[in-house]
């Protein structure tokens, strides 16, 4: 461990600095040394150091305001501070002020090479730890969640205002659009973050099933429970439980979570003990939940429960410029797991990228730019990488209507012209462009845009 640790030796008195100095390279460390604290500054603002070991009195200088600088601008470096006038109140001070040891003079080898091994093992841990958090943040925080539209910008602002409050949220969007991303980052953005982060897909499970999955169960509460189970809430406590497809739910079902929403405590099935939890509920759906309750298939008074805060997230289709930079961002993560060189996109696939309608939203997306690096074989991910509904832009996100006294020619006509129409634009009506994305000769384009009225350009609304 220590033939790799970087140490910074800072004491005033020149003989035993170097003496210092030279043991301690015997023992395996590679050591700078500094006279006083402004010699410290600069060797550590020019160097990385894992641990700096610091006498007390520097001359005029003074080693805890050394500490005090390290913990503000090199806090991943541990300092061991020491002294030959050392009393049981400077060695508490110097504690609760950041140090990770302090030493008394004169040092024994022993206790010295023991405090400093202490030192680098958790140093070791801390940036284990940091790496960790930092890997949870590119999978669960915000800087997974990429966009400029102006309505993802806003998502944006939501998050950051409710995430540490204890306010139910309601995440709605359609499929695809990253309910549980959004969920999770609320979650690591909050005090909860440390607690646990507990999901459930409600539409996943059968009623009874997912009582017992919430709530728990004891033995003997049915056929089959042969021990107790833990509930889903129970293991949430503390942290942040996310229930996804709650439109699912039903009409009893509902009425149990309303009253864990209200109370925070519930019974597993088949017990009588009430369990309370802190847990903050996240929710989730892709249905129109307002509509349901004038339909009668929701509760009113849950649905008011959980609308506390509602943060919606636009499709795909609404939030086109974002294409690209979530296309480059799962480009990247896919590259990380495969042995490729890919550079980007070529112009004509990041215009496909555009044009087509993704009504599976930005997990379609995902899954698009997975397929196009493992199956494709340039530098580039080209258009014929692509899918071929992408290609031929058999997707707009919406759907064709039929009509009393339309022929079906007439009834194809509406989606055709909004897939011309959409692809027109993506290329800044380049005609020559739009023809080679739909995969069409220019004549035919031309022929298709005349019948549909858009042979003069743009129109205007």
């Amino acid at each position: 461990m220590m033939s790799s640790a970087k140490l910074l030796l800072v004491d005033d008195d020149y003989q035993v600095l170097e003496s210092m100095a030279d043991w301690l390279r015997e023992q395996g460390f590679e050591i700078d040394t500094a006279r006083n604290s402004t010699e410290a500054a600069k060797a550590c603002g020019s160097s990385s150091y894992d641990l700096a070991l610091v006498d007390v009195r520097l001359g005029d200088e003074d080693g805890f305001d050394f500490l005090r600088q390290s913990l503000r601008q090199w806090p991943a470096m541990q300092v061991l501070l020491m002294t030959g006038y050392g009393t049981p109140d400077m060695a508490v001070e110097a504690i609760r002020a950041g140090a990770f040891d302090f030493l008394t003079k004169p040092l024994i080898d022993e206790e010295l090479l023991m405090a400093l091994e202490r030192a680098l093992s958790q140093r070791k841990v801390l940036n284990e730890n940091s790496q960790l958090k930092a890997e949870l943040d590119k999978h669960y925080g915000m800087g997974n969640i990429v966009g400029q539209d102006p309505r993802m910008l806003r998502v944006y602002e939501m998050i950051e205002s409710i995430a540490d409050t204890r306010a139910t949220v309601l995440v709605t969007g359609e499929s695809g659009t990253g309910k549980s991303m959004i969920a999770r980052a609320i979650h690591r953005r909050s005090s909860r973050a440390k607690g646990p982060f507990v999901e459930v897909a409600c539409g996943a499970l059968p009623e009874n099933l997912l009582e017992s999955e919430l709530f728990g169960h004891v033995a003997g509460a049915f056929t089959g429970a042969t021990g107790d189970k833990t509930g889903k809430f129970l293991q949430a406590d503390g942290g942040t439980i996310f229930l996804d497809e709650i439109g699912t739910a039903s009409p009893a079902m509902q009425v149990k979570l309303l009253r864990v929403l209200q109370e925070l405590s519930f019974e597993a099935v088949g017990g009588s003990k009430t369990h309370n939890v802190d847990v903050r509920v996240i929710l989730a759906t892709n249905e129109d939940l307002a509509k349901n309750v004038a339909d009668g298939t929701f509760r009113q008074d849950l649905y008011y429960r959980i609308n506390v805060i509602n943060i919606e997230l636009p499709s795909l289709r609404e939030r086109v410029s974002d294409v690209p930079l979530l296309a480059e961002r799962f480009l990247h993560e896919t590259l990380e797991d495969v042995n490729r060189q890919v550079d980007g996109f070529s112009d004509e696939a990041l215009s496909c990228l555009r044009s087509y309608g993704w009504p599976g939203n930005v997990r379609e997306l995902q899954n698009v730019v997975e397929r196009a690096v493992l199956l494709g074989k340039g530098p580039v991910i080209e258009l014929g990488d692509l899918p071929l509904e992408l290609r031929t832009g058999l997707s707009t996100g919406g759907s064709a209507t039929f009509t009393a006294g339309q022929t079906l020619k007439e009834a194809l006509e509406g989606p055709e012209r909004q897939i011309i129409l959409q692809v027109l634009e993506s290329n800044g009506w380049n005609r020559n462009a739009t023809a080679d994305t739909l995969g069409i000769n220019r004549t035919t384009l031309y022929k298709k845009m005349k019948r549909l009225g858009l042979e003069d350009g743009a129109p205007t609304y």
